[in-house]
């Protein structure tokens, strides 16, 4: 990749950021979602663009901005995780069942909780993407296959 892809790489994977954060907002706001967030941190659009096979993003970006992103992406997976297994994973037992408002209202609690911890780690990371975005834009063209 040179120098403008790299960038714009980062710009797209930024925005999936926020869309998926904004969809994961709607989804603890009690509104309907149509498509969720992979659960496998490889396998969404960032996951793909971090964990490329040709290692370019690391490359350029240097080893402690990648670490630090794949650290904060890993935790950010994570709590996402939480969020999801709210909306889609948790068993019905007998008595939320009764009380299905109630379990619905819990429900949503749950996740805003989890979801105030998710937007933290979301701002560290689109904090570190934009620092890596300053980065690049410094360099030098040279630096680029």
């Amino acid at each position: 990749m040179n120098k403008i892809q790299t960038l714009n790489s980062i710009i797209a994977v930024i925005k999936h950021h926020e869309d998926q954060m904004q969809k994961l907002k709607d989804l603890v706001d009690g509104k309907s979602v149509e498509k969720v967030l992979s659960i496998s941190k490889t396998q969404c659009e960032f996951g793909k663009w971090l964990y490329s096979n040709d290692n370019s993003i690391q490359n350029i970006i240097g080893f402690q901005f990648y670490e630090k992103i794949d650290k904060l992406y890993t935790e950010w997976h994570e709590q996402y995780y939480k969020i999801y297994k709210v909306f889609y994973n948790e068993k019905k037992g007998f008595i939320s069942k009764m009380f299905t408002s109630t379990s619905q209202e819990m429900k949503l609690d749950k996740a805003k909780l989890y979801y105030s911890e998710l937007k933290v780690t979301s701002s560290d990371l689109l904090r570190i993407l934009a620092s890596s975005q300053r980065r690049i834009s410094a360099m030098n063209e040279s630096k680029f296959s």
